[in-house]
């Protein structure tokens, strides 16, 4: 990376940090890259910054899809930037931080960010997060990873962020064990705590023809069998169930997870997400040692929705899942 001449690349695909006022009497997706990237003062930083801005879409996070975000690699794959600040909502950002961390395999760092407060609210954070994210991405320190999610001035390691509140703009947590990678001070980034570098089990793949459809099952107290039993021929490719505890069903459910097993993958995640789903602790029917012996896959230390993504791309790119998924064993 040139320490004279900086060149960011900024893609952008809306949300809150692009929202302003609309005719609903609401807030709706608006402002381009380069508008968001105007208040964050980069220039204080690097007098002499290139910037680059592209406006990969713009929507609400809701909308936000794995195609999106294969753009978005493309745009590592081809860039000459040193490193590239991601905007988009906050509802799945997670996902998406997660979902370039598997699919980056360019030597360009992506920084996911957003914000709480749209721009027309006093104490607006989208500035200040681009901020951070750009110090990030541009960071020799951050040249190791795919990518990272980058909020309130905590950097966080995507396997394991998720959004913890609505409204706060201190949203993001990286569970009650881990905690944040490392954090930006007096514009500074410091990432004590970087993972070991790793290959993703996608990297270097082309871009699949179509992403295979994966449903999401969340198992609560009671659960109806017909949660499951309406997936059956429903034209999914494979489901993910969120267990309860380490990964657990209602008796009254097993022979619905078997039948599912039967006809396409399933993978088995902890309801709760922090910490790994269990494998070898709970023998009762509906347990996770039965479960697992029925043929389901253990998600690992992933939780169900970013297990969701892994599952979707090994399908799309007709890998194996219960290999994929070793490698977040």
């Amino acid at each position: 990376m040139s320490q004279n001449a900086p060149h960011l690349l900024v893609a952008a695909l809306g949300g809150t940090i692009a929202s302003t006022s609309n005719q609903s009497g609401g807030v709706t997706p608006a402002l381009s890259g380069a508008e968001i990237a105007a208040a964050a003062g980069l220039d204080q930083i690097w007098p002499d910054l290139q910037a680059d801005f592209t406006q990969v879409s713009q929507v609400s996070s809701a909308n936000v899809t794995l195609d999106m975000l294969f753009e978005v690699r493309e745009l590592a794959r081809a860039t000459v930037a040193d490193g590239i600040v991601l905007t988009q909502g906050t509802d799945t950002l997670e996902e998406s931080a997660f979902a370039l961390w598997l699919l980056n395999d360019s030597a360009t760092h992506i920084a996911a960010t957003g914000a709480m407060r749209n721009p027309t609210l006093p104490g607006a954070d989208g500035p200040a997060n681009v901020r951070a994210a750009a110090l990030t991405a541009l960071s020799p320190l951050s040249g190791g990873l795919p990518s990272s999610l980058v909020f309130n001035d905590e950097i966080h390691d995507p396997r394991f962020v998720r959004k913890s509140h609505v409204t706060s703009t201190a949203a993001f947590s990286s569970g009650p064990v881990l905690g944040a990678i490392g954090w930006i001070s007096e514009d500074t980034v410091r990432l004590p705590h970087a993972p070991a570098a790793s290959v993703s089990p996608f990297a270097g793949l082309p871009r699949p023809d179509t992403v295979a459809k994966v449903a999401l099952a969340e198992v609560g107290m009671g659960e109806p069998g017909e949660t499951l039993t309406q997936l059956l021929g429903s034209g999914f490719s494979g489901v993910v169930i969120a267990g309860v505890g380490g990964g657990h069903v209602p008796e009254h459910l097993v022979p619905a997870v078997t039948r599912l097993g039967e006809e396409m993958p399933v993978i088995l995640a902890s309801r709760p997400g922090s910490g790994a789903s269990l494998t070898r602790t709970y023998g009762y029917p509906g347990g996770e040692i039965g479960l697992l012996e029925s043929g389901l896959i253990p998600a690992g230390i992933l939780d169900a929705r970013k297990a969701r993504i892994v599952l979707s791309l090994a399908l799309s790119f007709n890998l194996d899942p219960a290999e994929v998924f070793a490698f977040f064993s």
